[in-house]
């Protein structure tokens, strides 16, 4: 009688449901879905990027509006179960960004509804609220501009590898101890934020000089054991720290990827496993999606072309993360409109194409439709832009001007050359990193030349000795990634294959070999953020008396005015330096490997 009882009340209970107290032969429950998002490296893009087509059509790829559209539709797909996180590098690189000093961009974030941030390096560069770059003046806060758009978002940005230098304790300015613990679908997901170990040299110094970054590895150990013992039962970095995959189709082979100079894959290295559970990248704008000792790691190109997607499950009874179900979607295009053929809306895929049909993009078997709340959100940033962008200089570039990074580039060269007249130096020097985009040929506007140089470096000059001058010069060329520093008055002798000792010899400008004597000095204009110790420059010049480094700006002048004023002072024409002053010795493979 009583087993007959128990049957009823399970068939009234029905096959798939749990009663209390009641055995059933249901399926089990299904994992829960948790969805990473991730983009990085943002730097100000809120507006797409277009390029024009040989058949007079505009395409346009990624910006804020088309990427909301994109997080929209993932969380229609997963209600509940989405964390958008950016891992760094927000602001910087831009006219609407620069202009509000980042806020356009928390604007745009606060609306895409951002769970957490990294703090990169270039969230540094602003200094001061308002006008100026660094602090000059009593009372001004070299870290006030962050601290605005700190206060102005509605997510925590996290670094838990910073300091205070004094102290050594966490800012209090931050808000938080450099992590983050939330709930996604009734499971607590804990975030931990980093910032490259680099920082100090990939900003300008002064404004961080009251920090410390840590090293990666420790800070995330602590920060996960912190999270996991107030209960986070999954832990994400999100990481202003990044690596390089050149091959994305198989996201279990790494062959393709860079384990030498990946910053994050190192700090995974040295971590015990189970520590993290997945991992978004930034600061090397180059892609990622691949398992690295079974946890995942996204990372994009940046600046709002595409995004990446983690999708991970957890066992809704042991609330552990099931590895063989976690997917990876790296680095997803960001299009509204794509070319029918192609299915693209790269416009440096398309530029060349003699015709192209533009047709509605689709994602996750939906039309692509561009967030229309975002334009109001833009609006008075993009208007301030317009006005800058349009303002005529008296400039015209008698030719295009290239820049170039692992090569020489004439556009690198006519700032060397800017540099070196502007101070009336011996030498001038500057950093391929710091010259962002090509000018076009034609009159030049404001707009075109903040694009070039859209940091707010000022020139400065260093008086060397010779000796001191030679080890600048190998500190400069002799960094791993085998960037190329334009000079000017000088010509430079490389070896091919980059490493510390790539640095070979130098030569007067027309090849005249010349011995750098130790009883001259010499005067080197170079960016105030390389006489501060930028771009690898701090051994040699934290050891020059500072008597000997002039970082008042040369004239007043920053950057842009000095090239505008050398330009005018040329009869208002920019012309294109020649090339030549970079040379290699050795084997040409070297070279090869190096790109």
């Amino acid at each position: 009688m009583r087993f007959s009882r128990l049957i009823a009340l399970a068939l009234a209970c029905g096959a798939t449901t749990a009663c209390s107290g009641v055995w059933t032969r249901g399926a089990p429950p299904e994992p829960i879905r948790i969805t990473l998002v991730g983009i990085n490296d943002f730097h100000g893009q809120v507006e797409p990027h277009r390029t024009p087509l040989k058949d007079g059509q505009v395409v346009e790829e990624g910006g804020a509006a088309t990427l909301a559209a994109y997080v929209a539709r993932l969380r229609a797909a997963n209600p509940g179960g989405v964390v958008l996180l950016d891992a760094g590098d927000m602001f910087q690189g831009t006219l609407p960004s620069n202009l509000t000093e980042g806020a356009v961009v928390i604007d745009v974030y606060n609306h895409l509804g951002v769970d957490a941030a990294a703090i990169g390096n270039h969230e540094f560069d602003y200094g001061p609220v308002g006008p100026g770059s660094m602090a000059q003046r009593p009372g001004d806060d070299a870290l006030g501009a962050l601290k605005a758009r700190i206060g102005q978002a509605r997510f925590p940005m996290l670094s838990a590898n910073l300091r205070d230098a004094s102290t050594g304790a966490r800012p209090a300015w931050t808000g938080n101890d450099g992590t983050y613990l939330m709930k996604v679908k009734g499971v607590k997901v804990g975030i931990i934020g980093l910032s490259t170990e680099d920082t100090p040299k990939v900003t300008n110094p002064a404004n961080v000089s009251s920090l410390r970054f840590l090293p990666l590895a420790p800070a995330a150990l602590e920060a996960s054991r912190s999270l996991r013992a107030r209960g986070a039962e999954v832990v994400v970095v999100v990481a202003h720290a990044g690596g390089k995959c050149a091959d994305l189709s198989n996201p279990r082979d790494t062959s393709s990827c860079d384990e030498g100079d990946a910053e994050i894959l190192s700090m995974l290295k040295l971590l015990p496993p189970g520590t993290v559970d997945a991992i978004v990248a930034g600061h090397t704008h180059q892609t990622m999606g691949h398992f690295f000792a079974q946890v995942p790691i996204i990372e994009t190109t940046g600046l709002a072309r595409s995004l990446g997607v983690v999708e991970l499950f957890v066992d809704p009874g042991s609330r552990r993360i099931l590895p063989q179900r976690t997917r990876i979607q790296a680095a997803i295009p960001l299009c509204a409109k794509v070319d029918a053929t192609q299915g693209t809306c790269d416009g440096r895929r398309l530029r060349n194409e003699p015709q192209v049909r533009l047709e509605p993009a689709s994602f996750m078997a939906e039309p692509v439709v561009p967030d229309a709340q975002v334009a109001p959100l833009l609006a008075p940033a993009l208007e301030l832009a317009r006005e800058a962008q349009n303002r005529q200089l008296g400039l015209v570039a008698a030719t295009p001007l290239t820049r170039g990074y692992t090569e020489e580039g004439a556009l690198g060269n006519l700032v060397a050359d800017v540099l070196r007249a502007s101070a009336n130096a011996d030498v001038g020097l500057m950093n391929p990193g710091g010259v962002r985009a090509d000018l076009a040929a034609g009159p030049l506007t404001f707009g075109q030349v903040f694009e070039v140089l859209p940091f707010d470096n000022t020139v400065a000059v260093a008086t060397l000795t010779g000796p001191e001058l030679s080890r600048l010069l190998h500190l400069a060329y002799g960094n791993d990634m085998g960037s190329v520093f334009a000079v000017s008055g000088l010509e430079v002798t490389l070896e091919r294959c980059p490493g510390p000792g790539r640095f070979s010899g130098v030569a007067l400008s027309g090849g005249q070999p010349l011995v750098l004597d130790p009883g001259k000095m010499y005067r080197v204009a170079l960016p105030d953020f390389l006489a501060r110790g930028g771009d690898g420059l701090e051994p040699l010049l934290s050891t020059v008396p500072p008597e000997r480094i002039e970082m008042t700006p040369v004239d007043g002048l920053d950057l842009r005015e000095a090239l505008v004023a050398y330009g005018k002072a040329r009869g208002g024409t920019l012309e294109a330096p020649d090339l030549g002053r970079v040379r290699y010795t050795g084997v040409a493979e070297c070279q090869q490997e190096a790109r």
